[in-house]
């Protein structure tokens, strides 16, 4: 019914009950989860998740934030981790000009590396992009990011930076934030295609208004779509469909 198109299960908080999360996401109807990697360790864990749980799917990659770490045998680490057969995407990669614990030097290379890294194991990539909009779209057009697409995740910018990632293939994807008051992001989920519109959790962050405050998991993304649809003035089932199918387009994966 619902793909939750970016988790973090591996995080430390899912530590003593992860069985009891994928259990509750079965049961609410979630049918796939995509676990994003964020470092070496992460993407391994990923992997490892994705092996365990039918349902999951893995991305590897390395977050901004951790762009200092990216040499030449962590690039080849993450072409190993690829291979995997249930490995759908580069990421979580990009830019994080609010925090920087990353040098934004680092970032932006580290950024470019792994675009290519994508185009060339032809995979679609998960881009990371806080407060640093222009510059994302802008690396994204010069390294042909548009070759393999993928997924503007946890999507804050405006209508116009949506537009630009919609032109080079890229679909745009909501998460918790989208369900607070006076949302900016509202306005985008309004004018683009549902085609080109996906849900996630970003689990165990940004939870999603009834729950916020406590921590997130792929079964509130439920809330997610449900505000899409009352943004959009279409049903919950639509959005459903939608979104699911739009998950299994570009990370490649079928029903079963």
């Amino acid at each position: 019914m619902l793909i939750d198109s970016h988790a973090h299960l591996d995080f430390s908080q899912f530590k003593s009950d992860r069985d009891e999360v994928m259990a509750r996401a079965l049961d609410t109807g979630i049918t796939q989860i995509i676990n994003v990697g964020t470092d070496l360790a992460s993407s391994e864990a990923s992997v490892s998740l994705a092996q365990r749980y039918p349902s999951v799917y893995a991305t590897v990659g390395i977050h901004p934030h951790d762009a200092k770490t990216l040499t030449s045998e962590a690039l080849n680490r993450l072409v190993q981790l690829a291979s995997d057969e249930k490995v759908v995407a580069i990421g979580e990669i990009g830019l994080d000009f609010y925090r920087n614990l990353s040098p934004r030097h680092q970032q932006r290379e580290a950024f470019r590396q792994q675009i290519r890294l994508a185009i060339e194991l032809d995979m679609p990539v998960v881009v990371h992009d806080r407060e640093a909009h222009a510059e994302v779209l802008k690396i994204l057009q010069e390294e042909q990011a548009h070759r393999v697409g993928g997924v503007l995740h946890c999507f804050s910018g405006d209508l116009e930076m949506a537009r630009g990632g919609l032109e080079m293939g890229f679909l745009i994807s909501f998460a918790g934030p989208i369900t607070y008051a006076g949302e900016k992001k509202q306005a985008v989920a309004a004018q683009i295609p549902l085609e080109r519109i996906l849900v996630e959790t970003d689990c165990p962050f940004l939870t999603p208004v009834p729950h916020r405050g406590r921590r997130n998991e792929p079964a509130y993304v439920r809330y997610v779509a449900e505000k899409i649809a009352e943004i959009r003035g279409i049903s919950f089932e639509e959005v459903a469909e939608a979104t699911s199918e739009n998950a299994r387009r570009v990370f490649g994966f079928s029903t079963t």
